[in-house]
C-alpha cells in the first residue's frame, strides 16, 4: 500500500516542484539558511521550524523518486545513443542480427552484431584524469572484441578517440587493469600468462584488429554530458 506523501503517489512534475521549492535557486544557500534557523531550537519548537524550512516528507519522497530515475539515466543514454548511431553505421546490404541495449548481462556478446560487424559502444565523457575504472571497462571491451573468433569487422565506438588511444598506448600495467575483473583476469592469464606487462604491449600488435571510431558528430548532445556508459 502506498504511504501518504510517498513517491508512489507522486508524478515527475510534482517531484521536481517539491525539490525546487526546498532548494530554491541555490541548494547550498538554502541549507545554510536552514542551519541558521535551527540554532536555539528545542523539542517544543522543532516541528514548526522544520515546516517553515520546508523539510517535509514529500520532499524526501521526491528526492527518493528522482534518485531512482537518475540511476537509469546512463542506461537510457547507452540505449538511445546506440539507436541514433545506427543510421550512420549501417552500410548498404548490412543487416542487424541483434542489438543489446540494456545494462548488465543481457546474454549477448556485444552491443551490436550485424552480418558484417561486431561492435561495442562506450559513451564515456573522458575528463583527462586517471579514470582507472573507465579505462578498465574500455580495455575489457577491446579485449573481448580482439579475442572473439569471427571473420566480421570489429568496432569500438567512443566519444572522442584522444583519451582512449592515449590509454591504449600507455604503460599502465595489465595487472592493474585486470585487478577488478576476476573472470577477465583468469581468461587473460590462461591465454597469455605474463607475456604482456603493459596495456600498450597488448594493444600495439592488435591495434588494427579493432577499428576505434569517434561517434561525437552523430550524438553531439552527449559531448558535454559527464556520463559513464
Amino acid at each position: 500500500m502506498s504511504r501518504p506523501g510517498s513517491s508512489d503517489e507522486m508524478g515527475f512534475p510534482e517531484a521536481a516542484d517539491a525539490l525546487q521549492k526546498f532548494a530554491g535557486g541555490n541548494l547550498t544557500k538554502a541549507l545554510a539558511n536552514v542551519e541558521a534557523s535551527l540554532k536555539g531550537v528545542t523539542n517544543d519548537s522543532c516541528a514548526s521550524v522544520l515546516v517553515h524550512c520546508g523539510a517535509q516528507k514529500e520532499v524526501l519522497a521526491a528526492a527518493g523518486m528522482m534518485k531512482r530515475i537518475a540511476g537509469q539515466i546512463n542506461v537510457v543514454i547507452h540505449a538511445v545513443g546506440i539507436l541514433l548511431c545506427l543510421e550512420h553505421i549501417l552500410e548498404r546490404g548490412e543487416t542487424i542480427e541483434y542489438v543489446s541495449l540494456g545494462a548488465g548481462n543481457t546474454g549477448k556478446a556485444f552491443d551490436l552484431e550485424t552480418n558484417q560487424r561486431v561492435a561495442e559502444f562506450k559513451f564515456i565523457r573522458w575528463q583527462g584524469g586517471p579514470e582507472v575504472i573507465r579505462q578498465n571497462s574500455l580495455f575489457k571491451d577491446f579485449f573481448n572484441l580482439v579475442e572473439h573468433q569471427t571473420a566480421k569487422r570489429k568496432y569500438l565506438y567512443v566519444l572522442g578517440t584522444e583519451h582512449p588511444l592515449k590509454f591504449f598506448r600507455s604503460r599502465r600495467s595489465i595487472s592493474s587493469v585486470l585487478s577488478r575483473h576476476v573472470g577477465l583476469n583468469e581468461q587473460f592469464q590462461s591465454k597469455y600468462g605474463s607475456q604482456y606487462a603493459t596495456v600498450t604491449d597488448y594493444y600495439t600488435p592488435r591495434k588494427d584488429a579493432v577499428t576505434i571510431v569517434d561517434v561525437s558528430p552523430w550524438v553531439p548532445d552527449l559531448v558535454g554530458v559527464p556520463i559513464q556508459s
